[in-house]
């Protein structure tokens, strides 16, 4: 990636003149979109526009007089080389420094206005950054209904996507619409709420069993949708609808609204609402629900605190516990997956060690993509290929460039982080590689690393635990030795929907610790170990969440493990077996036997591939 600084001068000098002429002193520009997006639509970039960073993750604070950008340790690298002169780069996560809701505080003492676009910020995160300001000698945070970086990019900005939507049949969803909205009102009922209002897209593509394309990578459409205990409404462009979609909807008893109706008609329930409760012998007063991620807009159009209940959303726990269908889905493209990327590293190796081939980062991507394709149910891929070679693969979440990208050297660590879109499933898989000769050094980050992903691989531990208690299992070797990594270790992954999906995960990020692990949950297994400026290391498998049988079952309560879906041999070239223990050796072994056993028949007329595959399988002593 050639990482170039975008000059921000010209556009923050026309946003302030914006703040100046609203009386607005301090503004903030988050990375997500009004639907609290990780991935985003071109056209919802706001950050990147005004700052000139392009990591996924971070928030803008731009001052009459400074600018600050925060970022998690995954983009420092990036972030530092992509930023200019006129921003600060604040380090979430190292000590002394501040938060960007710490930061923007700061600022704001002596009775200065923040402000921010109500759509792009949660309720919660509103109320927090609020009191915050408040608290610092703020004026008050203001809702800005115009989005002023929107205003300063009116020329040159994308359009927002309209494409067409798809259907999931109910045999590969293995739940119907009908039965989703039927358990989700029993929810409304338990809690006596008028409706649940809903506006993460990968929530309402998995509620309607529905599917997309507007933003890249994710299988989601640009929608909203409102479930009370007496109607279901859908949000979204009519014209992304074909007729077929439109009797699926109509067969389910969904009615179609135009997507911009969402908050005006939240306004509509608030006032239906208000007239209810002052007739005559009305009853106590309900209230709606929205999820904790629903925007700071949606909570005012629903009248605040005193009509609306924040929750994690039913919907988004309903999805993260995969179905039988779900969990046969995972595991058969998985498969598949497995034997794109086994016929790639092998074709790799070939081509750099044996042809002696000039490749560079994107044109192995490209082939990977290529082999990918030719996979039953493929439909695109599930975010951009990592594809690293040397000291690129230290960054931990970076992306070649096609045209200015690195040469792929046989003499270093190679890292390919990809992962794919099928019709019954999501994939991620993360390999690191060496073609030649590795130092000590790069073995035994490996190995470490290697040795973490067993670890988490064979946990047993009773239902309850979160992801948070299991993190350590992952990183106790490399803290012995006193190596760590700047990410999590594990993200929920959707079927057929966004690769990154709350509310689990494992790692040490506080939501980790409120939301205990089921059977039918699927994470990531990722571990890692980065050195600046050299190599990097990181090892992922996709893992589903499953009951255990133990000799016991203390308190009553079910004992949980994990059952490993990626199909992907590990680089034996890099493995320092004299690190391994007996029974690491003995499930690598197991988990060798397994891949082979499951993607050799892909390779029956592929000498080269199945010579890879077998080498890669072995046993090792």
């Amino acid at each position: 990636m050639t990482m170039t600084r975008v000059d921000t001068s010209s556009r923050l000098a026309h946003l302030r003149r914006l703040m100046e002429d609203r009386s607005v002193h301090i503004y903030i520009v988050p990375s997500e979109d009004s639907h609290s997006s990780e991935y985003i639509a071109d056209c919802d970039s706001r950050r990147e526009f005004i700052s000139g960073f392009t990591g996924s993750a971070g928030c803008a604070v731009v001052t009459s007089e400074a600018a600050a950008l925060a970022t998690d340790g995954r983009y420092f690298n990036q972030a530092a080389k992509e930023l200019d002169s006129n921003w600060t780069l604040l380090k979430q996560g190292l000590q002394d420094v501040p938060t960007w809701q710490e930061w923007a505080a700061e600022q704001s003492a002596g009775g200065k206005v923040v402000a921010v676009d109500p759509t792009l910020l949660s309720g919660p995160a509103a109320k927090k950054l609020a009191e915050q300001v408040r608290k610092a000698g703020g004026s008050e945070l203001l809702p800005l209904d115009d989005n002023l970086v929107d205003i300063v990019w009116a020329k040159g900005r994308p359009r927002r996507p309209c494409r067409a939507v798809t259907i999931i049949p109910d045999g590969v969803a293995g739940k119907s619409v009908h039965s989703k909205i039927a358990e989700l009102r029993q929810e409304l009922a338990k809690k006596n709420c008028l409706g649940f209002f809903i506006s993460m897209l990968d929530e309402v593509a998995w509620l309607f069993n529905l599917r997309g394309s507007d933003i890249p990578y994710n299988p989601v459409f640009f929608s909203y949708a409102t479930i009370t205990p007496h109607a279901a409404t859908l949000y979204t462009d009519d014209s992304k609808l074909s007729e077929t979609c439109k009797s699926h909807l109509s067969n389910n008893n969904v009615q179609v609204k135009p997507y911009d109706a969402f908050l005006s008609d939240a306004r509509g329930h608030l006032a239906e609402l208000s007239e209810k409760s002052t007739t005559p012998g009305a009853v106590a007063q309900q209230t709606f629900l929205v999820s904790n991620k629903g925007s700071w807009a949606l909570q005012r159009a629903l009248g605040g605190d005193g009509s609306v209940e924040e929750i994690r959303s039913p919907v988004g726990d309903a999805k993260a516990i995969k179905n039988e269908t779900e969990m046969e889905g995972m595991r058969a493209c998985h498969i598949r997956d497995g034997a794109a990327l086994i016929e790639f590293f092998a074709w790799l190796e070939h081509q750099l060690v044996v042809e002696n081939a000039t490749l560079d980062e994107v044109q192995a991507a490209d082939k990977l993509e290529e082999l990918r394709s030719t996979k039953q149910h493929f439909v695109g891929l599930s975010f951009p290929t990592i594809s690293a070679t040397g000291p690129n693969a230290a960054l931990i979440h970076y992306g070649p460039e096609r045209g200015s990208c690195a040469t792929i050297d046989p003499q270093s660590v190679y890292l390919c982080d990809s992962g794919a879109q099928f019709l019954d499933g999501t994939t991620d898989t993360t390999r690191t590689l060496h073609f030649g000769n590795p130092s000590g050094e790069e073995k035994k980050a490996y190995t470490l690393v290697l040795k973490g992903v067993i670890a988490l691989d064979t946990a047993v531990f009773p239902k309850g635990t979160t992801g948070f208690a299991l993190d350590c299992l992952a990183r106790q070797h490399l803290w012995k030795t006193g190596l760590d990594y700047r990410h999590g270790t594990g993200h929920g992954v959707g079927s057929y929907l966004n690769v990154h999906e709350g509310p689990i995960g494992i790692g040490t990020r506080v939501q980790y610790a409120e939301v205990s692990l089921a059977h039918g949950n699927v994470l990531s297994n990722e571990p890692g170990y980065y050195e600046d400026g050299r190599f990097g290391v990181r090892i992922e498998n996709v893992m589903l969440v499953r009951e255990v049988e133990t000799d016991h079952c203390f308190g009553d309560k079910p004992f949980l493990g994990f059952s490993h879906v990626t199909m992907v041999p590990y680089c034996q070239n890099l493995v320092d077996t004299t690190l391994l223990t007996s029974a690491e050796k003995e499930w690598l072994n197991a988990y060798s036997a397994e891949i082979l056993d499951k993607t050799r028949g892909f390779f029956e007329n592929d000498p080269l591939t199945m010579a890879w595959l077998m080498r890669e399988t072995r046993p090792v002593d």
